[in-house]
């Protein structure tokens, strides 16, 4: 697995109590969402414990984790394998993201404080700038702490725990959708409307700016993959 040195560098950083499971977990959900491990790329214990410097029992855990996540898919007699890309997926997960993620953006909003903008602004300007460097682990990063901060926002101990296994899912997908420079912009664009309602405590206007942004996501990576849009953007 490429580049897995580097993540052992970066693992050593974490906190203490960071188990070996947890490492393993974190590196293996890296490799798959950079695409190191490709959709259906057999997940083998022995391999993926030798290359990340560890014995096979947390990586059977990790991957076990990965399962839960939707990450990878148990073969009956084959083993474990990252799970494949699909249309059918594709729309569902965004499905659930959009009925879970514009509740819990409405309910931010009700709640937005001068804490939660300018934490939020940050981000945003994080993940635009790693974006225009063309770091796409940076933006990822930064994307996923941008959303799921407003979420936090909330206040529901519910809404973010579903909610991220769903988001760890569509940034398989969401990567089919990024296409230089213009979509960077129009990227940015989405998110400082999503932010601007929340600013103005305005639920209604951060929930559409939501649902539109998540629309059109899905809706470009559901023609990349060759059919056409799974979602009305109207």
């Amino acid at each position: 697995m490429a580049g897995a040195a580097t993540r052992r560098t970066d693992s050593r950083q974490t906190p203490k109590h960071r188990t070996l499971a947890e490492r393993a977990v974190a590196e293996l959900q890296e490799a798959i969402l950079n695409g190191e491990l490709a959709p259906g790329q057999p997940l083998h214990l022995e391999r993926l414990a030798r290359q990340l410097e560890m014995s096979p029992m947390p990586v059977r855990e990790a991957v076990r984790q990965l399962e839960r996540l939707g990450l990878a898919e148990h073969v009956p007699h084959r083993g474990a394998r990252v799970s494949q890309l699909s249309v059918e997926d594709l729309r569902q997960t965004y499905q659930a993201r959009l009925l879970l993620e514009t509740l819990a953006v409405r309910e931010a909003a009700e709640r937005f404080g001068d804490e939660e903008a300018s934490l939020a602004t940050q981000r945003l300007a994080e993940h635009v700038a790693a974006s225009r460097a063309g770091d796409l682990r940076g933006g990822r990063l930064a994307h996923a702490e941008f959303h799921l901060g407003l979420y936090e926002a909330s206040g529901s101990h519910w809404l973010p725990r579903l909610i991220r296994p769903l988001w760890q899912n569509s940034e398989r997908y969401r990567i089919a959708s990024l296409a230089g420079r213009g979509s960077i912009e129009r990227r940015r664009r989405e998110h400082q409307r999503i932010l601007d309602a929340c600013i103005r405590r305005d639920p209604d206007g951060a929930e559409a700016a939501l649902r539109a942004h998540l629309v059109l996501t899905a809706n470009l990576v559901a023609r990349r993959m060759g059919v056409d849009d799974l979602f009305d953007a109207s």
